[in-house]
């Protein structure tokens, strides 16, 4: 338990550290030290990564630093994406998720080894350019549920030419919608009940890691930052791939496959032991 705490820790302070990234290890966290089944993983992903996004996109809101105009250019395609995402995901067996899933960890490592875009003589793009992006983020986070941060930060700068502070409001706002899209879709499919004080567990250690990330931020260099964090997601691509890969390539399991065997405890498990183990 103690390392599902600090897997949430985690989750919280590198998305107030770095505006991004933290979804990306809610899966990871999940499957490999909570012992969840990799699909079962990705739906509570989900809610937990909308839960953290919402909180964290109140300040902004309050602040009026979020983009109505970028949340419906970028934010409603997404949602349409995030449910052509979920219905591919049905179809899918789990070790094949998985499989994306690394490769996606790679694909965030390779933009976080880059400093972020300035705003500089940026000039917008199409409306057709930006709903395109927003529609791939969201069958992303409809296949293998993360947020896409790592994605939609540099998409608003770079095709809406939004300065960072509202870049990040807006996007925590889009991660939330369609957080809420894809989990809403997937538990109209899961047979699998949830893990509900998983969810509010890891999400309320979160959210706090994440306030305490962001009082933090100014005491490092956000590329240095950003290097390390890329650095560790190379490492963990790397061994979801391997562990991932003989079972998508045998075809073993079908779309109720469950991930690759860890030694770790079911939360619910967890649970049940520190129950009896407090009673007299």
């Amino acid at each position: 338990m103690i390392l599902v705490v600090v897997g949430a820790l985690l989750i919280g302070l590198s998305l107030g550290l770095l505006g991004s990234g933290g979804s990306i290890l809610t899966v990871p966290v999940l499957v490999y030290l909570v012992g969840e089944p990799g699909k079962l993983a990705i739906v509570e992903s989900l809610a937990i990564v909308g839960l953290i996004a919402l909180v964290g996109a109140l300040p902004y809101i309050k602040n009026r630093s979020v983009e109505l105009r970028a949340v419906l250019l970028f934010g409603l395609p997404g949602l349409l994406g995030t449910s052509l995402g979920t219905l591919l995901s049905h179809q899918m067996p789990a070790a094949l998720q998985l499989l994306i899933f690394a490769v996606v960890l790679l694909i965030a490592a390779v933009r976080m080894f880059k400093p972020m875009p300035g705003q500089t003589s940026i000039q917008p793009r199409a409306g057709w350019q930006v709903a395109l992006a927003g529609l791939g983020v969201g069958v992303l986070t409809g296949v293998v549920g993360v947020g896409g941060g790592f994605l939609i930060l540099p998409a608003l700068v770079l095709l809406l030419g939004l300065s960072m502070i509202r870049a990040v409001g807006t996007s925590l706002v889009i991660i939330a919608l369609n957080s809420a899209m894809g989990f809403g879709l997937h538990v109209v499919g899961q047979s699998t009940p949830l893990h509900w004080s998983v969810i509010v567990l890891i999400a309320g250690i979160g959210i706090l890691g994440s306030l305490v990330g962001s009082q933090l931020s100014n005491l490092f260099s956000p590329l240095a930052l950003r290097r390390s964090f890329a650095g560790f997601l190379v490492l963990l691509g790397g061994y979801i791939l391997v562990t991932s890969l003989p079972h998508a390539l045998q075809g073993t399991g079908s779309s109720t496959a469950t991930a690759p065997t860890t030694t770790a405890q079911p939360a619910t498990a967890l649970l049940r032991t520190s129950k009896r183990a407090s009673r007299p």
